[in-house]
Parts: structure tokens; C-alpha cells; sequence
């Protein structure tokens, strides 16, 4: 038995667990919050059998794969100082996954 822990962005939860669900993955979210951008993230915890992992990262990875955003980043004031001038448009990228996967010792459903 595997646990999966995979955090995903707040924007991929619904895609990422209806995929899930639809092959009959049972699927836990978490609410939480990446420590380096602040930005808002879904934490799923998935239980498996160790056969079924890759399918569920392959699942995973689909729905929520790597892709270009055009962002503009606005001026903001500080205090009296307008800081960060710069308004043009840039490409970020956004999405993806970070996976992590455990080993269950223990397993009980009651």
C-alpha cells in the first residue's frame, strides 16, 4: 500500500480529482499554502495499492501539466515611493504538480 501526496495548484484541484475519481481513486484534499509565493494549493492524499501508483501520477501530471501564462506585474506604493515601476507583460510559467510517494506500513478502513 502507497500513500500519495500530491500539491497542486488551487486552479487544477477539480480537473486533478475528477480524473482521479472517474478510476475509482479515493482522493482526500487539503487546503494549504505554498510557503515561498503564498499562493493558495490543494494538498491531495491518495491511497493505493503499489501497482496502481504510476497511473495515478500519469493522471495527475495530465490534468495539471506545465504551461505559459502571460502575467503583468502592476507598480505598487510604499509609503510615499511607488515601487517596482515595471508594467510590461511576461511569460510565467504555472501549473504542475509536486509528488510525493510513502510507504504504508498500516492500513485499516472501519
Amino acid at each position: 500500500m502507497k500513500l500519495i501526496y500530491a500539491i497542486v495548484r488551487y486552479d487544477n484541484e477539480d480537473e486533478v480529482i475528477n480524473a482521479l475519481t472517474k478510476k475509482h481513486y479515493s482522493v482526500t484534499k487539503l487546503a494549504t499554502t505554498g510557503g515561498f509565493l503564498k499562493k493558495g494549493n490543494t494538498t491531495l492524499l491518495i491511497g493505493t495499492e503499489a501497482e496502481r501508483v504510476q497511473e495515478a501520477i500519469d493522471t495527475i501530471k495530465q490534468e495539471c501539466g506545465k504551461r505559459q501564462k502571460i502575467t503583468i506585474n502592476m507598480p505598487y506604493i510604499s509609503g510615499s515611493a511607488m515601487i517596482n515601476c515595471a508594467t510590461m507583460p511576461m511569460t510565467v510559467e504555472v501549473g504542475g504538480a509536486t509528488i510525493f510517494v510513502i510507504d504504508v506500513e498500516r492500513y485499516e478502513k472501519t
